[in-house]
This record gives C-alpha cells, sequence and structure tokens, in this order.
C-alpha cells in the first residue's frame, strides 16, 4: 500500500533551550553565540527535514499578574535574540535545510522587510523563509512608541497590501537584470530595474529595491492565522499554513479542505499551499531519564507556569485574574489569539478549569502522539492518509532527549515507510515543497 507522502519541520526559538521543562538545563548554554542552532540545524538536515521554523517575540512577558516574574525565571518568552542573522550563520554550515524565520507586518517598515529578506535570501542561496504575523503583544507595540495595536481586523487588513507592496518590491529587479558585462562595462541593465510607484491604504513606496534579484526571488511565506480573516489571508498569500492537530483528524480535514478551498477563490493552485500540522502532545514512552517525585513535582509546576505565562502574553489575558481551580469563565476575552482563546472556553464548558487545561500533556488533546518511535510513525502515516497531506512541524527545543529521539529514531522510522524524505531533490526551499 502506498502512503501519502510529507513534509517535516522543526519549530523552535533563538532562545535557552532545556531551561523550564528539562531536569538537565545545562543544555544549550552556549545558545547566545549561535553554536547551539547551528549544531541543530546540521543534525536536522542529516535527518532530512524539510526546514526549522523560528517563532519571535519582542517582549518581556509581564501579562500573567502584572510580573515579569514568571518569564524571566522559567527564560520562556525572553531572554530571546533575533533569529534573522542567525539565518545566514546556520546556513553556512549547512547545505539544504530550510531556515524560516517569523518577522511582523506591524513592526517593520516595508522597504526595510523587504530588502532584509531580500538579502537573507541571497545569503542562504535561496533556503529563507518568512513566517508572517501582524503580533498581538501590546507592549510589543509599546516597545516601539505606539501606544496601542491596531484592532484585529484592521492589522490583517494593512498586512494584505503590506505583502503585496513587498511582492512588487522583490519583483522590481527583472529576471536577467544582472548582466556584469565587461565587453560593455554594464553591470546592471537599468531598463530592467523599475520603480513599483505603490500608493495605497496604509503604504506607499517608491522603490525599487536596490538589492539584487534572490535566488527565489521572494522569500518562501508561511501563516499561521487560524481564525477566519487569518485563513483569508493565508489562503491568499501563504505556501505553508501551520495548524494544529488539537482536535483530531476531522478538524486536520476541516483546515486542509478550507485552506484549500479558499486559495483556489483566489485564483491560486491548491497543490501550491501546504498545510503543515504542530505536533502537539508527541511523547515517546520510555523516553528520558528516570526522575524522583520531588523534581517530577518541580518540572509539573514549571511546566504550568511555562504554559500559562505565554497563553497570558500572547492572547494578551491575564489569567491570574481568573479562578483557576474554579469553573472557566466564559465571558474571557482576548486582544490577542482569538482562536487559541475559542478551543480553551470550549474544554471550559465540557468542565475543565483553567490549570487542567494549562497543565503539562492537556493542551495537545486530539491527535495521539504517544508511543514508541514505530508506534508514533505509523500514526503519523496513518493521519496523513486519511487528511490528505501535508506534513508535521515538530515543536522542539526544550526537552534534551527529545531531538534525539526525532533524528535517530522516528523520522528513520518513517523513511522506512516511504512517506518522508530521504534526499533533499531541489536546491530552493521552495523546490523542495513544491517535489510532493
Amino acid at each position: 500500500m502506498s502512503h501519502t507522502k510529507f513534509h517535516l519541520g522543526y519549530f523552535t526559538k533563538f532562545g535557552k533551550p532545556a531551561w523550564a521543562l528539562d531536569s538537565q538545563k545545562a543544555i544549550g548554554s552556549n545558545w547566545p553565540d549561535g553554536s547551539y542552532h547551528i549544531e541543530l540545524a546540521q543534525k536536522l538536515e542529516a535527518a532530512k527535514l524539510d526546514f526549522i521554523l523560528f517563532e519571535d517575540t519582542t517582549v518581556v512577558a509581564d501579562k500573567f499578574g502584572g510580573s515579569m516574574e514568571l518569564d524571566l525565571k522559567h527564560a520562556i518568552m525572553a531572554p530571546k535574540h533575533d533569529p534573522l542573522p542567525l539565518l545566514p550563520l546556520m546556513a553556512h554550515e549547512t547545505s539544504h535545510i530550510g531556515l524560516i524565520s517569523t518577522a511582523s507586518t506591524t513592526f517593520y517598515q516595508p522597504f526595510v522587510l523587504a530588502r532584509l529578506f531580500s538579502t537573507l535570501d541571497s545569503l542562504t542561496g535561496g533556503r529563507v523563509g518568512w513566517n508572517i504575523v501582524t503580533s498581538s503583544e501590546v507592549n510589543a507595540a509599546r516597545n516601539i512608541g505606539l501606544d496601542a495595536l491596531p484592532s484585529h481586523e484592521e492589522r490583517y487588513a494593512s498586512a494584505d497590501e503590506y505583502v503585496e507592496l513587498l511582492v512588487k518590491l522583490w519583483e522590481s529587479w527583472e529576471e536577467g537584470s544582472l548582466v556584469a558585462d565587461e565587453e560593455t562595462g554594464v553591470y546592471v541593465d537599468h531598463t530592467k530595474v523599475h520603480t513599483v510607484d505603490h500608493v495605497g491604504t496604509y503604504y506607499s513606496s517608491r522603490g525599487p529595491l536596490n538589492t539584487l534579484r534572490s535566488p527565489q526571488v521572494r522569500p518562501f511565506l508561511s501563516q499561521a492565522g487560524a481564525s477566519a480573516r487569518g485563513r483569508n489571508f493565508a489562503a491568499k498569500h501563504a505556501e505553508m499554513v501551520v495548524g494544529l492537530t488539537a482536535g483530531g483528524i476531522d478538524e486536520m480535514k476541516e483546515l486542509r479542505a478550507d485552506i484549500r478551498a479558499r486559495a483556489a477563490s483566489f485564483g491560486r493552485n491548491p497543490d501550491d499551499i501546504k498545510v503543515i500540522y504542530l505536533a502537539n502532545g508527541l511523547s515517546f514512552t520510555g523516553a528520558g531519564q528516570q526522575l524522583d517525585k520531588a523534581t517530577e513535582e518541580q518540572l509539573a509546576a514549571a511546566a504550568f507556569d511555562y504554559t500559562i505565562a505565554m497563553a497570558a502574553s500572547t492572547m494578551d489575558i491575564d489569567f491570574a485574574q481568573y479562578d483557576l481551580d474554579g469553573p472557566m469563565d466564559q465571558n474571557m476575552t482576548a486582544g490577542g489569539h482569538t482562536s487559541a482563546l475559542e478551543m480553551i472556553k470550549r474544554a471550559g464548558a465540557q468542565g475543565a478549569t483553567l490549570r487542567q487545561v494549562f497543565s503539562a500533556g492537556n493542551m495537545g488533546g486530539g491527535l495521539d502522539l504517544t508511543g514508541t518511535p514505530e508506534e508514533i510513525a505509523e500514526k503519523m502515516s496513518a493521519a496523513m492518509d486519511e487528511v490528505g497531506g501535508d506534513g508535521f512541524l515538530f515543536e522542539g527545543g526544550e526537552l534534551s532527549a527529545y531531538t534525539e529521539i526525532l533524528t535517530d529514531e522516528l523520522v528513520p522510522a518513517l523513511q522506512r515507510r516511504g512517506v518522508v524524505r530521504t534526499e533533499y531533490g531541489g536546491k530552493t526551499l521552495r523546490e523542495n515543497f513544491r517535489e510532493f
């Protein structure tokens, strides 16, 4: 029986790995100079993963209880360095793996970001991707001098125009514009470089870029919006959409079918957009150290702090104001990730408390990805057969035993089934994604 072939990615941050959730806290202590992530990229490339995706935020989280304590104590959202300068360092020590970084349409001027990603695409030989976010943390806006964030709807409306402008800028240098003709003395053919003269509702830009046309021209575009507005945005612009497995097979199928239908409505080929599912709750049975009860309890408490502090910041809700052990308040509203809050409130309507929802092991739900590497490989393969594609995103960077088992046991088990790549077929990230 032939199986659906799918892609694999690894989700991480340019920050301290293995602190709050691991007893081996020295793992990755050299992260600030990039060494840890360069070695990580080499290991993931050896396993033939398609890409590494960096999330990014620009705040020290203090939404929970109005204090920065939990964030800094557990190294949750801070300290965190900017991943964009890290990408070419990783590219220099690897040859094929894709390198995707988050950057916000709210916090960068369009020309600046277009020029930056064009440069990164050249530095990485066409292996760079942009994970598009509109940002949801109020303090991130305040960090750059804004009093508040625009509304959810307006952030997406301006992001639509933002991406359209960036595409114009990336394409302002035609194919063949670089001549480098020693006989005529012409380096760039000026007839193939054009202004964009964009004047829109939110942005204006004369153009052109002053960077060379890069290997991919535009970076590979990724997006993770789950709301109806976010899905529309993704279907219009993205080449990869990150979804959740939390709702199980039915919700995974619904998301993929919906994104593909929306993409077709925008005149796109649905096969040009891949839906990659975050492998929530992936757990290898029998893996890791045997811990004493006190250490297990300490790690469980840290995991709860970690999860609720991050959720408070990304959803812009101070969960400390609610009874964590009582019936969940169904009137909670989110300034940030609205779809995530709706998932939490649904669990509350079924009797779950906030403490139960945010405790370790209870945020995954849906698809069961526990077992031995062989068992998980079978579950992942079966899930993709039923959903139709297009892959999984491993949430790494926290547990010291996790990555080694992932690359040395789980991925080989998937490769033996013929469902993931054993070699890279293309030179660029986009080419590798369009192989299957």
